[in-house]
């Protein structure tokens, strides 16, 4: 058996994600992601901790064993533990808020000495913004805790607690009033796509161009546009504001240059306008061809299987004419590559300018 890096014709393994809705292009000013964090202990460490010497850590051990019922006499006696950390503890209430009770993922990162986090645990770390923060709240917003997991390509001294923030008080933003702002993500941004944003809701809100008719919605600037809630619908905001945030709209209306915008983390692949690709070559390692020799007979018991690690994108007349995107996700559909294999692929046709878009990796 061989195994053989296959060529890939003009092959762009992601998925072309056209926003379907009005949500997917904006969101509403003041539900925006917010960040907690706070100060922690790690304890459980197997020597791994930070050294006995380091105050900033001695102390707040000692105020935990006070708080525990067992004071010790001076700092010195806990000098010889190697087994606590002394951790920045970080947590992302996603955008539109969180509500009490609510669990979100926990990031610790070490803040001395200590060498590894595996296998310890964060004692109870109160969350909160900083003092001159966005919101004047001068209160633990969630306290955190629990066992640190170490992913498989991280560094032994950051992990994360998987639901290891509790909210201790809601968190969400403001209500509707008479009128709000939507802010278009900062990908969309533009004055043509605020244009075209705008002109979809007052058309879908009234049925007819807003030509020369009434408006709900106003294009302020290239990212802003302000909603006037209409006087019979400010006692049922919510539905009001559900129905337009659901308005479809086509991303090939707003006038934007072409875009393929990454996001490592989620794993999503995003494009906008009409992407073209031009003829290239693409070796590349997670995709083979595997052959048997000598070559079987086939029966009907045992069938001869063809494994094609390739495949193909035709252009629509001649080889040398770009390809549309469109043909390049019915090649994706036909071969299973990871997230980071795409991403690869994806830079390489930037790097060598067969990607007729711009390339944000975020």
């Amino acid at each position: 058996m061989s195994r053989w890096i296959a060529s890939l014709l003009a092959l762009l393994l992601c998925v072309p994600v056209h926003a379907d809705t009005i949500r997917d292009l904006v969101r509403i000013e003041g539900s925006q992601e917010n960040v907690l964090f706070g100060l922690g202990l790690v304890f459980g460490l197997n020597g791994t901790g930070d050294s006995g010497d380091e105050l900033a850590t001695v102390r707040p051990l000692a105020q935990v064993l006070v708080n525990s019922g067992n004071a010790v006499a001076s700092l010195e006696e806990l000098q010889d533990s190697k087994s606590v950390a002394l951790v920045m503890v970080k947590c992302v209430v996603p955008e539109g808020g969180g509500r009490r009770g609510d669990k979100l993922d926990v990031r610790v990162s070490t803040l001395g000495s200590a060498t590894s986090l595996a296998g310890g645990e964060l004692f109870l770390a109160p969350l909160r913004y900083e003092v001159r923060g966005p919101i004047d709240v001068d209160r633990p917003l969630a306290m955190a805790q629990g066992t640190i997991t170490i992913g498989a390509n991280s560094l032994p001294t950051n992990g994360t607690i998987r639901g290891g923030a509790r909210m201790l008080d809601d968190l969400t933003m403001r209500p509707v009033g008479s009128s709000f702002n939507l802010i278009i993500n900062r990908h969309f941004a533009g004055r043509s796509s605020a244009a075209a944003i705008a002109s979809r809701i007052n058309q879908e809100w009234f049925g007819t161009p807003d030509l020369f008719g009434p408006v709900i919605a106003t294009a302020l600037d290239d990212r802003t546009i302000r909603i006037t809630v209409p006087p019979e619908q400010r006692s049922n905001s919510t539905a009001f504001v559900a129905e337009i945030m659901s308005y479809p709209i086509d991303q090939r209306d707003l006038g934007l240059p072409a875009m393929v915008i990454v996001n490592r983390e989620t794993g999503l692949i995003l494009v906008t306008a009409d992407v073209r690709i031009g003829p290239v070559a693409i070796t590349h390692k997670d995709l083979s061809i595997t052959t048997t020799l000598p070559e079987p007979i086939p029966t009907p018991e045992r069938p001869l299987v063809q494994q094609d690690g390739w495949t193909g994108i035709a252009t629509e007349t001649r080889l040398s004419e770009t390809a549309r995107f469109e043909d390049l996700l019915a090649a994706m559909k036909r071969l299973s590559v990871p997230v980071e294999d795409q991403i690869e692929i994806l830079q390489s046709l930037h790097k060598t300018g067969r990607l007729q878009a711009q390339l944000i990796i975020e």
